[in-house]
């Protein structure tokens, strides 16, 4: 599917962040990258892009992101980018002659909130506009934001002055061509905006409202950025495979760090190879003598166990997500798991030789390793149980894994830790066999 972005404004309220507005980097990535990206994972394959102030930069960064993502983008300038915005969208008048997504570059949003509107179809003459239904949404100010009022699936009114209104505008558009001839109305003296031609459609009965609860916010000033920087990185802590340790402990901290990764050219490989390398030197502390290095061990697994997160982390913020990368960090974390349980196994060798330590060692490691095994067929499950309107259980994984790790070289108790790691693991797969059987 085709779609236009707006992007030659001025933006003069961001100006502290960035010369040019659809160019400001959030969280490593700008402005107008995120939208075309989310558009894309939403079902658009080829862009316009209306450009104004400071067209040259947009225009080269645009063709160098086309080339990075195999994509086609076409700029389209608008010289009179100064004024009201639905003459950048009249400038695609001549490109777009069926149904088309109209976005805004600074804009952002999940994809499931475009991906709503790719099954529409719409008269020659029709619109549909994503509305969000939230009215106390607090990533919306209350101040700038476009208000609509709608009632059986329709607009009935739209603008930033509305006193009776039940939803806000998010700038997520699908429209016919019948837009253009819209536009064309509002030209002249007065209000020229794309809201205006939507007035004129939804007298009419045109234009359709799409009610969302979905993310979105438009970024448009410091305070805006700010909210969409947390929104952003408060939406890593919603992963449903997290277990307890992870979303409590690990996660919160992790974030933090990743907030400062993706400014950094690091990658997400570079990230796992580095947990593991945590991991690695955990294990070779615990099997030496002492309770400092037993410590230190512990904390440093511990460490490397929250640094795990940030490779998906960083990710998703950077759009680097793989099929590769997340194999690689499945590898090298099971690698880990045995290094960390080898090395506390070592530990309580080092001091009493004993086949019952060993046993308890590789029944640690082989309840770890099948624990991972059947993670993926426990999850699918729980996916099932939760849409059929059940409650998840208790996800046991490899963040309860190594903080028991943690807890146990701190408390300098390293065999009743590793009896409980052995028999946890093994009963959690036994358990999760049997859910499946009876699945």
């Amino acid at each position: 599917m085709k779609c236009l972005i707006i992007a030659a404004g001025k933006g003069s309220r961001l100006r502290q962040r960035g010369d040019s507005k659809p160019l400001v980097p959030i969280l490593g990535i700008p402005l107008i990258e995120r939208v075309i990206r989310d558009a894309m994972e939403a079902g658009a394959d080829e862009f316009y892009v209306v450009i104004g102030y400071q067209g040259e930069r947009v225009r080269l960064f645009l063709e160098r992101l086309a080339e990075r993502l195999a994509i086609r983008i076409t700029p389209l300038v608008n010289d009179d980018w100064e004024n009201d915005n639905g003459l950048s969208v009249l400038k695609a008048r001549e490109h777009l002659r069926e149904p088309f997504l109209l976005l805004m570059a600074d804009h952002l949003f999940e994809p499931s909130v475009v991906r709503s509107l790719t099954t529409l179809t719409l008269t020659e003459d029709e619109i549909a506009l994503v509305v969000d239904s939230n009215t106390c949404n607090p990533l919306v100010d209350m101040g700038d934001v476009t208000r609509v009022k709608m009632e059986d699936g329709k607009i009935h009114d739209i603008g930033k002055g509305l006193a009776d209104f039940n939803g806000f505008d998010t700038g997520v558009f699908l429209c016919s061509p019948g837009i253009f001839k819209a536009l064309e109305q509002t030209k002249g003296p007065g209000d020229s905006s794309l809201s205006a031609a939507v007035r004129i459609l939804a007298a009419k009965g045109h234009a359709k409202a799409i009610p969302t609860s979905g993310f979105w916010i438009d970024v448009d000033d410091p305070a805006a950025f700010q909210k969409a920087e947390q929104a952003l990185l408060r939406r890593l802590r919603d992963k449903p495979n997290d277990g307890p340790v992870a979303r409590y402990l690990n996660r919160p901290l992790s974030v933090r760090i990743s907030r400062y990764l993706v400014h950094r050219d690091v990658t997400p490989n570079q990230i796992s190879l580095f947990s593991f390398l945590c991991s690695l030197l955990a294990a070779g502390l615990f099997m030496l003598d002492g309770y400092i290095t037993l410590l230190l061990g512990g904390v440093l697994a511990q460490f490397g166990s929250i640094i795990d997160g940030c490779d998906g982390e960083v990710a998703r913020l950077k759009y680097q997500s793989s099929d590769f990368g997340g194999w690689f960090d499945a590898v090298l974390d099971r690698y880990a798991d045995a290094f960390l349980l080898f090395g506390l196994t070592w530990h309580l060798l080092a001091e009493q030789t004993n086949g019952w330590i060993l046993f308890v060692g590789f029944m640690a490691v082989i309840g770890s390793f099948m624990l991972s095994y059947t993670a993926d067929k426990y999850d699918n499950l729980m996916r099932e149980r939760i849409r059929a309107g059940g409650k998840a259980g208790l996800r046991i994984g490899r963040d309860v894994r190594v903080f028991l790790i943690f807890l146990g070289a701190a408390a300098n108790m390293v065999l009743p830790v590793l009896v409980l790691i052995a028999v946890v693991m093994n009963v959690e797969t036994l358990r999760r066999v049997k859910m499946a059987l009876d699945g």
